[in-house]
């Protein structure tokens, strides 16, 4: 439990007087800031990025004999000025970070030049892009929407089963723990200490079933069918009960950034999708067995994602002397209350979004790339609308990845699907933290001291994420009362944003996630 014991021990540094509180804060603050002078919905003074830069110079190419025009070259972003995306790099690390990039310069630099080199021949690039508001870069938009999407699509699906299949051991591992576990606790009898005393089997099993119930029938709303609901149903108590184990064991072991969310969600939805195409429950109206589909793929990752918190959660309670049974109370009612907040900011986002003139969730401004995933493969395999051609592509460049044992295919695949600038925002994060390990390798800094120098970067970053995450929710209210309060949004300072102007907020997060790490060292130094 290694995120646990650093949880317990920041927590007993907080009992002396010695929290990290001013540097989440401090980097929450700056990044509010940021968000809200780069926003839309705020008093936009910078652009996302810098500007474009180009891949060919050359106005003309030709190519099997004809000519090309590409007016200056085929435009691409600089990395995004985005504080949470940054670090979010600096918290996954460089070799993470490259590895998502990898994916981005893949798509960006190879697949989609080639496509429109490619494609060019009989004309049909030329007229797009002549057509296109664009140009060139709305072309390459579209190509990289309706190519290389379904092509990342592949490779992330075999990405995900291979990461579950490299787990192979640890899952096995994490069930039989989960049903040793439960035979020991049915036959044991009583907790001889509050500190082993859980809810009792009895109190856990007749609260599943009661939440079985009302959950099979809205699967019965959602598929329009017993069978259907009856399938979900099963799935869902079956992969629930598995794959919780299987991610909390794994974020016990490892930790969060293990638990293998995505490859779980995305069994239990094949799993799902399969089972109501072969049992007819698809026929007719697909839209519906769709629902249904999907509304098990949430239960289930939701109680995966849970299921590793609550495991973090109860170790840390451990290590404190917590009593489980009542952490777990506070877990059930944590869980229940937060369920009715957690789709507001989601919805107000995507209509705020939507406001702004973007597609939404799923859209180049929040492009979810998961989120995407699943819904193509619920809709392709159910309602028969995959592009499988692409799609097998994507398969077999995943499993080319796997056979030169390339690091992380699945990674690479989110990197082909995310835009270019979100994964160099990242790439950049990442950068600085290898910064600051060299920082620290050249003064010498080992162990435990080391340990509590990157806790103080991780801080920093965690603030940087928060603040923006908060800000955007914050615009996006201000987004969507603009038609009724006129005059609540602020205006834009500089029309449409500057793109120069910018370089300031990578200086200052730059310097935020070196200075205030190195700042700590030399403070417990002294």
């Amino acid at each position: 439990f290694p995120e646990s014991v650093a949880a317990a021990e920041i927590h007993k540094a907080g009992q002396k007087g010695a929290t990290g509180a001013s540097l989440v804060f401090g980097a929450m603050s700056l990044s509010m800031i940021i968000e809200f002078f780069q926003n839309d919905g705020g008093m936009k003074v910078f652009k996302e990025t810098v500007g474009k830069f180009y891949l060919f110079s050359t106005s003309k190419i030709q190519l099997f004999g004809q000519k090309f025009n590409f007016s200056g070259g085929i435009p691409f972003r600089t990395p995004a000025a985005s504080p949470a995306l940054i670090g979010v790099g600096f918290v996954i690390g460089p070799r993470l970070a490259s590895i998502t990039f990898s994916g981005g310069v893949f798509a960006w630099f190879l697949l989609i030049p080639l496509i429109l080199l490619m494609n060019g021949t009989g004309g049909t690039i030329e007229t797009l892009a002549g057509s296109a508001p664009g140009g060139w870069s709305a072309v390459a938009g579209q190509i990289a929407s309706n190519v290389v999407r379904p092509i990342a699509v592949g490779s992330m699906l075999v990405g995900a089963f291979y990461t579950l299949w490299g787990m192979r051991k640890n899952l096995i591992g994490g069930i039989s723990r989960a049903i040793s576990d439960m035979r020991r606790m049915k036959s044991g009898g009583a907790a001889p200490s509050r500190l082993q005393r859980d809810l009792p089997i009895p109190t856990i099993l007749t609260l599943t079933v009661a939440m079985v119930i009302p959950v099979t029938g809205l699967y019965w709303y959602f598929s329009r069918s017993f069978l259907g609901a009856l399938i979900a149903a099963v799935v869902m108590i079956l992969a629930g009960f598995l794959f919780a184990a299987v991610a909390a064991y794994l974020v016990g072991v490892i930790g969060s950034s293990s638990n293998p969310i995505s490859g779980l969600t995305l069994t239990t939805l094949l799993i799902a999708a399969l089972l109501m195409v072969v049992l007819g429950v698809a026929d007719g109206e697909a839209l519906p067995a769709i629902a249904a589909v999907l509304a098990v793929a949430t239960v289930v990752c939701c109680a995966c994602g849970i299921a590793g918190d609550m495991m973090q959660d109860l170790k840390v309670g451990h290590i404190l002397g917590g009593t489980p049974w009542r952490m777990e109370v506070a877990e059930i009612i944590s869980v229940v209350l937060v369920s009715f907040v957690m789709i507001l900011p989601i919805g107000i986002l995507h209509a705020s979004d939507i406001a702004l003139g973007f597609s939404g969730i799923g859209g180049p401004n929040l492009p979810a790339p998961q989120a995407f995933l699943m819904a193509m493969l619920a809709t392709g395999i159910v309602g028969g609308e995959m592009a499988w051609p692409l799609v097998l592509v994507g398969m077999a460049f995943s499993v080319g990845l796997i056979l030169i044992k390339s690091p992380s295919p699945m990674l690479i695949a989110v990197g082909m699907y995310l835009p270019l600038e979100t994964t160099f925002a990242i790439f950049v994060g990442g950068g600085i933290r290898y910064v600051l390990d060299v920082l620290m390798d050249r003064k010498g800094v080992k162990g435990g001291l080391r340990a509590r120098v990157a806790n103080n970067g991780l801080l920093v970053a965690s603030g940087l994420i928060a603040g923006e995450a908060l800000t955007g929710v914050i615009l996006a209210i201000m987004v969507l009362a603009r038609e009724k309060i006129p005059g609540l949004v602020f205006p834009h300072l500089v029309e449409g944003g500057s793109g120069w102007a910018m370089l300031a907020i990578f200086a200052a997060v730059v310097f935020t996630l070196l200075y205030f790490p190195m700042k700590s060292l030399n403070q417990e130094k002294s």
